[in-house]
């Protein structure tokens, strides 16, 4: 799916920008100083925390995918390091500490309600903290692969799904 962000004047000097071909892609140009417009990706970091076979889930307060379970993620602000904005979020929406031990996948997630996002999904093990919801999670919990709750995002699907095929022989996610 194209994501096309529709801009009408130029970020760097102010002028008005038209679309033109540029890289095989219609993208706004400015007609005063010629800079081409790229729409970037935004790029979020996730967490895989696996607890004896289960997975730790967030149920989501607000949109989109609002009351679905997702892995603890979020977006990477400007010079953060992916990884500690996957501890971040994942401090921030269950209240757990973590050390990440590896990358488990990177993923492409895509909408119609919002931008083309990279996902950076990331293996953790827990080393503090207690599980509680806050900032944008209503819940938390552990879940086994065979009981899963309602699953948001596809990205989350992907993740969980390659979790429960790999890192668990003979279970599948449901």
């Amino acid at each position: 799916m194209d994501h096309v962000i529709r801009i009408e004047f130029c970020p760097a000097c102010g002028a008005r920008v038209e679309e033109r071909q540029i890289e095989g892609r219609l993208r706004p140009v400015c007609t005063q100083c010629g800079r081409v417009h790229f729409a970037d990706p935004k790029v979020a970091a996730a967490v895989l925390v696996d607890r004896q076979g289960e997975v730790l889930l967030v149920r989501r307060v607000n949109q989109p995918e609002r009351g679905r379970w997702t892995l603890p993620a979020g977006y990477v602000d400007a010079g953060e390091d992916p990884r500690e904005a996957a501890r971040r979020e994942c401090r921030e929406e269950t209240g757990l500490e973590i050390s990440i031990t590896a990358i488990h996948d990177v993923l492409f997630e895509s909408g119609a309600d919002r931008l083309a996002t990279i996902v950076i999904v990331y293996k953790a093990v827990e080393t503090g903290g207690v599980l509680a919801p806050g900032d944008d999670a209503s819940e938390v919990g552990f879940f086994p692969p065979a009981h899963l709750p309602a699953i948001g995002f596809e990205s989350t699907r992907r993740a969980i799904a390659t979790w429960a095929s790999k890192d668990n022989p003979g279970r599948e996610a449901s």
